[in-house]
């Protein structure tokens, strides 16, 4: 199972705004008149199956803000520069790697559920996990 991050469920928004995208396609992001962000998944189900430790939260928090962080940087560094591209490719995959090994051993320590069609996901507030199954 592929696991995917999830930070928070509210965040504020300027009161004159409607609408908001998300990357997520199946996420719809709509504020509100208390300026809240309101997400809507569709055709998803949400299941908490379990909670981290605040140490592993941490761990597996600065592994995704440095895997954010160099999506981020892959988007403006050109293959010219042949070493640092290679470095970042390098610690990309690395990273990468880290970061689903941190989810599977989670998952096999604490015996998540899971499912086919489903990811989980970490609240970084709360520490809690919840399984996001796709119908």
């Amino acid at each position: 199972m592929i696991a995917k991050e999830h930070v928070m469920e509210n965040a504020l928004v300027p009161r004159k705004q409607s609408q908001t995208l998300s990357p997520d396609p199946n996420v719809i992001v709509v504020s509100v008149k208390t300026k809240k962000l309101t997400k809507i998944k569709k055709n998803m189900e949400r299941k908490l199956v379990g909670q981290v430790t605040e140490e592993e939260k941490n761990e597996i928090q600065t592994l995704y803000e440095r895997r954010n962080g160099l999506n981020e940087l892959a988007k403006i560094l050109t293959p010219d520069n042949t070493e640092l591209y290679e470095k970042l490719v390098k610690d990309m995959g690395e990273t990468g790697t880290k970061f689903q090994q941190w989810w599977d051993s989670k998952s096999k320590q604490y015996g998540w559920e899971s499912h086919p069609k489903g990811n989980w996901e970490i609240n970084f507030q709360t520490c809690e996990i919840t399984l996001v199954v796709n119908e």
